[in-house]
């Protein structure tokens, strides 16, 4: 029989764990959370204090018992689940569960290696009771929010709809962003750049130059006639090098990764949804099989404010980069200022450390065979963000050469690499750098070509995942360890749709938060949302009593629910199709599920027949002896792609939207492709066959 028992959060850490501890340790994971409020009643008693009414979550009874039972016995329990707030909970409602009498029986670990696991057994602490209180409060107030606000949404606009305190304000949002697009004024406006070569050098290479000025202001075209004006007058003007400035400035690395920055650049690099990010870190986190090592927990804990780093971090990183770049590479420069995190509200808790490689030798390649693909790519840009980070900054000299032409100033500007430091791993990719003409003042210029190009403002860009989940963090609404689930509610709920990879209200959408605007301000107000996670830091750190922030809260709060318990209902507009319902007869209505629009019949709930929404595109299906239509559709993960309606009597399919014209070459269909260089063009659909046209003025 074995001595200790050690309680995790993930059944994937059992056995990175077993081998760490050995013969003497029994491991055994809680799934999550054992305890929680009833799912049937709001469980809050709000006349005692807010007392919470925890029960045993109902798939979780078993769980529970085999604790329970593996606990008997045992000289210690050990209470190993994951270093934050929801952590510590679990850890409490276990402690008490199991009758655990040992007041310093916690024990966490920011990385997953024998040596941080083993410090942390030989040296247990007290449950962190500010730590629960936070999350106790953070979890009554979303009960609050999400039980008493839904049901009024269920009368008065429609059912299954939900309110969340974090979840309106970011539907919020995104609709002020979608109004913001409604009422933009596009403007015209022209800019005009200038082909250039040194007249002196005939091999010199030719060089652009974008006009900068006028007559020594700021130059603004409006219209493509001043535009051919200007472009005339150029062309009789003598042409010269007006001057050159030089700059010489620090580049520095960014900090190793946040949980939020891990998001945002996975999206940006990687194209990872921030839910498939935070599942692939997990894993990294929780251990990975090494051949003969075993399994190995290759990241610091994935769910983190903190930039902070370890001393041991810093002396491996430095020793790493001595090795493979030289030491110079290795010193940090005094201009690198990393410590301050400037979101707001954000408290950096310094019980955890950034995203960072457990053992920065392991290198991406040389583990490459015992990871997929996904885990290469995350774990890849964890380390090479890391190792940057703590190398030295590079060192440019910012070049601006100003080009004269009569009344009118061109300008072209880039860098020149001095030093790499950091960018010799991280950003190397930058194109602006080392291409700068070789030129000197006054040296003259034979302009090869000028064109004006007629380009127009445009409105703010809806949000991605990635812009989202910065905006959220940059205004201290939620944790990025919940955007996720936000995100994932807003979609489900059908308030929001994916239109290119970026989220647009549904008319469900506009209305919910109108309603919640209108009668529940504080709950989709930006600085209250603000405010409020302040205050839970603030429990945390013992400055408040979660008692006193729902109290304070739901003064308020119950006035509001008096005041939207008087409103009117809402009638949502019903949008017809031009389908008939073929059991009754009746037309069909469009309307929005979890994986998109579908088909009811209007009579429902008398008839209940629904169908696929069709979301035809005007094109016919180019397969021989086919008479379905080539319709829009959505993959699970929300991809687009074309496929045929008649399916699966007919299999045709492609990414590419098809459009209703033919190849001149072999007659099959042509898709639409968008290139970022040149713009939108037509390809065949015949794999086998090579034509392209492309669509002047489109891109």
């Amino acid at each position: 029989m074995t001595k200790y028992l050690v309680i995790v959060e993930s059944p994937t850490k059992e056995k990175t764990l077993k081998k760490i501890l050995g013969r003497d340790y029994t491991i055994k994971s809680s799934r999550g959370h054992l305890i929680d409020l009833p799912k049937t009643k709001l469980g809050i008693d709000i006349e005692n204090d807010f007392k919470p009414e925890y029960v045993i979550i109902p798939k979780q009874r078993r769980v529970l018992k085999e604790l329970q039972e593996s606990a008997k016995g045992k000289e210690k329990v050990f209470l190993a689940t994951d270093p934050d707030r929801e952590g510590e909970a679990i850890a409490w409602h276990i402690a008490k569960r199991l009758n655990v009498k040992d007041a310093k029986s916690r024990v966490s670990f920011n990385e997953i290696t024998e040596k941080a696991v083993s410090q942390s057994i030989k040296n247990p602490r007290e449950i962190n009771l500010n730590m629960v209180n936070s999350q106790k409060a953070r979890r009554l107030l979303d009960r609050l929010v999400g039980y008493k606000v839904s049901p009024l949404l269920w009368k008065k606009i429609g059912k299954k709809l939900s309110a969340g305190r974090v979840q309106s304000v970011t539907l919020r949002l995104i609709c002020e962003r979608e109004e913001e697009i409604t009422k933009f004024k596009i403007e015209e406006y022209w800019t005009i750049n200038a082909l250039l070569k040194k007249i002196e050098e005939e091999k010199a290479e030719p060089f652009e130059a974008k006009l900068f000025s006028i007559n020594s202001k700021k130059a603004t075209i409006n219209t493509k006639e001043e535009a051919t004006k200007i472009c005339e007058e150029v062309k009789n003007q003598n042409i010269y090098v007006k001057s050159i400035n030089k700059k010489k400035e620090f580049r520095n690395p960014r900090p190793p990764f946040t949980t939020s920055t891990l998001q945002q650049e996975a999206y940006n690099k990687l194209n990872f949804p921030i839910k498939k990010t935070m599942f692939i870190a997990q894993q990294l986190y929780e251990g990975i099989t090494l051949g003969n090592k075993g399994n190995i927990g290759l990241i610091t804990y994935m769910r983190t404010d903190s930039i902070r780093v370890s001393d041991e971090a810093k002396n491996e990183a430095k020793k790493y980069i001595e090795e493979h770049y030289g030491k110079d590479f290795a010193e940090l420069s005094q201009n690198l200022k990393i410590g301050k995190n400037k979101i707001k509200n954000v408290k950096i808790q310094d019980a955890h450390e950034s995203i960072r490689p457990t053992y920065v030798f392991n290198h991406p390649e040389s583990i490459k065979k015992y990871l997929t693909n996904d885990q290469y790519k995350l774990y890849n840009l964890i380390w090479q963000r890391f190792l940057a980070s703590r190398m030295k900054a590079a060192y440019l000299e910012k070049i601006t050469i100003d080009i004269e032409a009569g009344r009118y100033i061109f300008r072209t500007s880039g860098y020149r690499i001095l030093f790499k430091g950091y960018m010799i791993l991280y950003g190397q990719n930058n194109q602006d750098l080392d291409k700068i003409p070789n030129l000197k003042e006054k040296d003259k210029l034979k302009l090869l070509k000028i064109k004006a190009n007629q380009s127009f403002t445009k409105p703010p860009s809806r949000y991605t995942e990635a812009s989202l989940v910065k905006r959220l963090e940059k205004e201290g609404i939620g944790r990025p360890s919940t955007y996720v689930q936000t995100i994932s509610t807003l979609q489900y709920r059908t308030y929001v749709e994916k239109v290119n990879k970026k989220f647009r209200p549904t008319e469900l959408g506009t209305t919910v938060n109108s309603f919640l605007i209108q009668y529940f301000f504080d709950i989709v107000n930006i600085t209250f949302t603000a405010k409020m996670e302040k205050q839970l830091d603030e429990v945390e750190s013992n400055k408040k009593k979660w008692e006193d922030i729902l109290k304070i809260f739901y003064k308020a709060f119950s006035d509001d629910l008096e005041k939207g318990s008087q409103a009117q209902k809402i009638d949502m507009p019903r949008v017809f199709s031009d389908e008939i319902c073929d059991k009754c007869g009746s037309k069909m209505l469009i309307k929005n599920g979890r994986f998109g629009k579908f088909l009811a019949c209007s009579r429902f709930p008398h008839c209940k027949n629904t169908k696929p929404f069709l979301d035809k595109i005007g094109v016919s299906c180019p397969e021989e002896g086919c008479s379905g239509e080539i319709i829009r559709k959505k993959t699970k993960k929300g991809r687009t792609f074309y496929g045929c309606s008649n399916y699966p009597k007919c299999s045709f399919v492609t990414w590419n939207k098809p459009v209703d014209k033919k190849c001149p070459q072999c007659n099959h269909i042509l898709v639409l492709i968008k290139d970022k260089k040149n713009g939108f063009y037509y390809k065949c659909s015949n794999s086998a066959c090579d034509y392209k046209d492309f669509i002047k003025g489109k891109k």
